[in-house]
């Protein structure tokens, strides 16, 4: 059996083995650990442990374990209440506008915990008894909150930004920085999408609110500038270079630790939920990136990618064809396949080809991050529907797939905008590094 046969045997044993649901990490390890004994026995052992220890004493991955901590205290602390407070304030009299106060609250909780699904989860608690106690349609309402939660992998600082660097060796601070924008649009277009869903059919929002004065509107602005202003210092930091996003990281984790002592939010039993929590999700990304460079080595040593370098060089394809077919192989997997999984899988794969065909990797790295965020919400595997089911049991699982609908298309729309006006995800990042 040659090298690329046991390659492709390889890539099928993964696929069997996630659809099994067994862990990524753990599913990538045994099966690039395996592939290199076969391969190359001698080396297995010296690459599992170089690989190991080499991801685990990245100074770069600080960066995973302290943001996840930041989100953390901000929920603990009361900051993501006032958040959703602020802007239910803001634009909770319009037509539809608890829900676009769902999708505001995400993008700003986002910019904390960098996770989608602690985005979907604690805002979701948040803003789902408000929208049912108004009447909102259950699809409209648990569709939002779905949605809004898949910012938390675009708006920096994004988990998927930080895997996504760590597996293509780019700047962790370009990627942060490319994807401010088009976290902004894509918040836009949820918003805009929910407006254009209640002006088809009012009664999916019946009732709207009572403008509320400026002064209560500021005063729940002020009631969030706590969490503001952590999500100022930390991304204008970055961008005017005072501190590396490693650093913006420790800060951040400072601040959010300092207002949930100022705010007596740090019992015991606070305290420990909320370590806990940071090691459990901590420990799963570590999982899938060591599962992801063990699998990678073995992928190297097929030869698969070289060749199909090759292929693709010799099919005359454009980059931009190019570009779009990988996008709509990775739409596809996301109907199956969990984000990460698509992320790490992938990567070792088409990275050579876009390099060989001069694909800027910040500009293709947010078009990825989207598509993944599509991913989130796809049935039937969508783990943004799952959270959000877990926090709305008595709504039908095919009630909140097809409330989340109007949000894919309108991800599919940022996703053309951004093939069509790369400054969009470059703008940014071109100006502050040059």
């Amino acid at each position: 059996m040659s090298n690329f046969d046991i390659g492709l045997l390889g890539f099928a044993t993964l696929f069997i083995l996630l659809l099994i649901r067994m862990p990524v990490g753990t599913a990538m390890l045994l099966v690039g650990g395996a592939g290199i004994w076969i391969i190359r026995p001698p080396a297995m052992i010296p690459v599992i442990a170089g690989e190991i220890f080499g991801e685990a004493s990245n100074y770069s991955l600080t960066i995973l374990p302290l943001f996840i901590l930041m989100g953390n205290l901000a929920g603990v602390s009361g900051m993501s209440r006032d958040l959703y407070d602020a802007a239910h304030s803001w634009f909770g009299h319009l037509k539809g506008g608890l829900a676009s106060s769902t999708i505001v609250g995400c993008a700003g909780f986002s910019a904390l915990s960098g996770s989608s699904l602690a985005a979907a989860l604690t805002m979701g608690r948040v803003s789902l008894p408000e929208m049912q106690r108004y009447k909102y349609d259950n699809g409209l309402a648990t569709g939002a909150i779905a949605a809004g939660g898949t910012l938390g992998i675009l708006i920096p600082p994004s988990a998927g930004f930080v895997v996504y660097a760590i597996l293509t060796e780019e700047s962790i601070g370009r990627l942060f920085i490319a994807g401010v924008i088009p976290g902004i649009l894509l918040t836009m277009l949820f918003v805009a999408a929910i407006r254009l869903i209640v002006g088809l059919n009012p009664a999916k929002a019946p009732v709207a609110l009572a403008a509320e004065p400026l002064a209560r509107r500021f005063a729940a602005l002020l009631r969030a500038s706590w969490i503001l202003g952590i999500i100022f210092i930390t991304i204008g930091g970055i961008y005017i270079g005072v501190f590396s996003a490693v650093e913006a990281a420790g800060i951040g984790a400072f601040f959010a630790f300092l207002v949930a002592l100022l705010r007596r939010s740090l019992g015991w039993k606070n305290c420990r939920d909320v370590l806990s929590s940071t090691l459990r999700s901590t420990g799963t990304v570590f999982l899938i990136l060591f599962g992801a460079f063990v699998f990678k080595t073995f992928i190297a040593f097929t030869g698969i990618p070289f060749q199909l370098v090759s292929l693709v060089s010799e099919s005359g394809l454009s980059a931009m064809e190019i570009v779009l077919i990988i996008l709509v192989i990775f739409i596809v997997l996301g109907t199956f396949l969990e984000g990460f999984a698509i992320l790490v899988l992938t990567i070792p794969l088409v990275q050579p080809i876009l390099q060989d065909h001069a694909v800027n990797m910040i500009w293709f790295g947010v078009l990825m991050v989207i598509v993944l965020e599509m991913a989130l919400i796809s049935p039937p595997v969508g783990l943004n529907v799952f959270v959000v089911k877990g926090i709305a049991p008595d709504v039908p699982m095919n009630t909140i797939f097809r409330g989340i609908w109007p949000f894919w298309f309108a991800m599919l729309l940022a996703v053309v905008l951004i093939l069509l006006i790369p400054a969009l995800a470059l703008y940014l990042p071109n100006t502050m590094f040059g």
